[in-house]
């Protein structure tokens, strides 16, 4: 796993570097700017970069933006986000063209090395990992979406799940029910929100986006 960390203050881009050469995965090169990172993924080809969200020069949105342009510039990146808080506009545009290979997370969780190392494996190897926390805060803002206000409760629990990245397997050891019973809420969520099977179509990707999308 080659890795690019892209992160202005140098402690946190230091010890994030040396977590993850701790764990024998090969941090190809740092980045204290969004230029910087985007010369680091042309030159270095990295599989995963992980991007603050707030970087200079005004630590407002360049870290997003500097993400979804490395992922034009690379297709196939992976991209794991780091926020010291929950920014719904930043993570659906990050998710706009699509969930696979992309991460969002409170800075906090870095501090759970165990959950950071699954989180970024997750979405080196393809799948989504979404924050918990960001999760929670954007479930209130569900209601906006008529569609999303015909799931039961059970749904909406399944779909937030789903929504952190979990597969039907660890989403039904999460909930204690049986692998059938979540397929079947799956089934029941993909027809409610009007997602019919279609061919190029990921149904799981759009009904996670329509869960986190508020605009």
């Amino acid at each position: 796993m080659r890795i690019v960390i892209a992160e202005d203050d140098p402690l946190l881009r230091e010890g994030l570097a040396l977590l993850l050469r701790a764990e024998s995965l090969d941090v190809v090169a740092t980045a204290g700017t969004p230029s910087e990172l985007l010369t680091a993924v042309d030159e270095h080809e990295p599989d995963v970069a992980i991007v603050d969200v707030r970087m200079p020069p005004t630590h407002t949105h360049e870290g997003i933006a500097a993400a979804v342009e490395a992922r034009r510039r690379r297709p196939g990146l992976a991209v794991l986000v780091l926020s010291a808080y929950v920014e719904r506009a930043f993570a659906t545009e990050l998710l706009a063209d699509g969930g696979a290979r992309l991460g969002y997370l409170l800075k906090e969780r870095v501090g759970r090395v165990e959950e950071f190392l699954a989180a970024l494996h997750r979405v080196v190897g393809g799948g989504t990992a979404i924050d918990p926390e960001v999760v929670a805060q954007l479930l209130v803002r569900t209601r906006e979406d008529a569609r999303l206000d015909r799931l039961s409760p059970r749904e909406l629990e399944v779909l937030a799940l789903m929504a952190e990245g979990l597969g039907n397997a660890a989403i039904a050891a999460k909930l204690v029910v049986s692998d059938g019973a979540v397929h079947k809420h799956i089934r029941s969520i993909f027809a409610k929100l009007d997602l019919a099977p279609a061919d190029g179509t990921d149904r799981r990707v759009v009904a996670v986006l329509r869960y986190l999308d508020r605009r």
